[in-house]
């Protein structure tokens, strides 16, 4: 796999990243460079070291004991009229400090106390507009603040006014700010994909470098977005991820690139590229192509190559990132020009993880086998403003 092009480098990889965010009165460590502690067990999170025999509902669940986790859902919707929107809604929760020692922690007690932070991020891309919103949440799982609930075969997720819920046979979402608000309900139309080896997705060259990792390819969506008082009624598809893991990426890696892509044959995409501070990348790199029939097969990264055709360069952060890609993916047969719906679609997060990244949604066009194939899907760019998340 290569990937060419104009891209750079992330920076700021040495060293541990520190960040600390306030709300309600938390001061949460909520990041881990990669040339942190490799080994989990030493520091006394579970690690994930092999294939993770989901069950639901209980996996669509938090996994306190694992350092990280996040429940990751994107999409493209449109009106009845045509217009266009993106919309991105991420939970995460991070856990201060492993389980075990003192039997009586917290000492003192406090209703405050608490080892899980929640983090949540909101955007909509009002792509007929050409604009870019977004809002962030951060609090402890303490009072009500932020946390999960379950009711019987149904996980609730919740935040401050904001929510997910995984119903069997649904999923729901609700995000307001200021400027902006959606609510969703999502039916998946395949089962749930196990990315890696039954849902063990190799991150590094160590076996615990890894996370416990499943998707949603293909939800259809409907629900209503709201701008400037107005409710709009919309349709459209999405995708939804959770991964969880302990292991901080290995020491190098600077930052990835990750697509997911919906294609007009009812087929889906998922790539990533672990990009190193040698302009390389990792050969932990890889993917999964989900046929219509809702069969998975797994990507190494020999099997495909992705080429960056074009870059846009924020005018707020100074990253340069990658704005087009080619993806081949000779096995297939799939030849694809992937493209940004909207080039200012960078997520500046200073009020929770402190992380600055590039989440949008993208359009495909191409060629699979024979015939022609179009798309849409979500990429995410992390490491192009130096710092990234703990793990994808």
């Amino acid at each position: 796999m290569r990937i060419r092009g104009k891209t750079r480098k992330g920076g700021r990889s040495l060293g541990r990243r520190i960040r600390i965010g306030l709300a309600g009165g938390v001061g949460a460590l909520l990041l881990f460079s990669a040339a942190a502690a490799a080994d989990p067990a030493r520091q006394g999170f579970l690690a994930v070291t092999g294939p993770c025999g989901f069950e639901f509902p209980r996996d669509h669940a938090p996994h306190p004991g694992f350092r990280t986790e996040w429940w990751y859902y994107t999409g493209n919707l449109k009106t009845e009229a045509g217009r266009r929107f993106g919309y991105q809604l991420t939970f995460f929760r991070y856990q201060l400090t492993p389980f075990g020692g003192s039997a009586a922690w917290p000492e003192p007690p406090s209703a405050w106390r608490t080892r899980q932070i929640y983090s949540a991020h909101a955007a909509l891309s009002d792509l007929s507009a050409r604009r870019h919103l977004q809002a962030e949440r951060l609090g402890r799982n303490a009072l009500g603040i932020a946390g999960w609930l379950q009711y019987g075969q149904d996980i609730t997720l919740y935040h401050r006014g904001w929510s997910i819920v995984i119903f069997p046979d649904r999923h729901t979402l609700a995000a307001a700010d200021e400027e902006f608000a959606f609510a969703l309900e999502l039916k998946p139309l395949k089962l749930p994909v196990f990315h890696g080896r039954e849902g063990y997705s190799l991150k590094g060259s160590t076996p615990e470098r890894a996370s416990c990792y499943y998707s949603f390819s293909r939800l259809e969506t409907k629900g209503t977005v709201s701008l400037g008082g107005k409710h709009l009624a919309v349709r459209g598809q999405s995708w939804m991820d959770h991964e969880y893991a302990s292991a901080p990426l290995e020491a190098g890696t600077v930052g990835w690139d990750w697509f997911s892509l919906q294609l007009s044959d009812h087929s889906e995409i998922m790539l990533y590229l672990l990009r190193r501070e040698d302009g390389g990348l990792s050969p932990a790199s890889s993917g999964s192509y989900i046929d219509s029939q809702g069969m998975k097969r797994h990507l190494e990264s020999g099997y495909f190559t992705v080429e960056a055709l074009d870059s846009w360069k924020s005018p707020r952060t100074g990253a340069l990132y990658p704005a087009s890609w080619r993806i081949r993916i000779p096995l297939l047969g799939v030849d694809l020009v992937v493209k940004s719906n909207l080039a200012d679609q960078e997520m500046r997060t200073a009020s929770t993880t402190g992380v600055v990244y590039w989440e949008g949604s993208v359009s495909a066009r191409g060629t699979k086998g024979d015939a022609p194939v179009e798309g849409a899907g979500y990429v995410e760019l992390t490491g192009y403003a130096g710092g990234m998340p703990v793990l994808k």
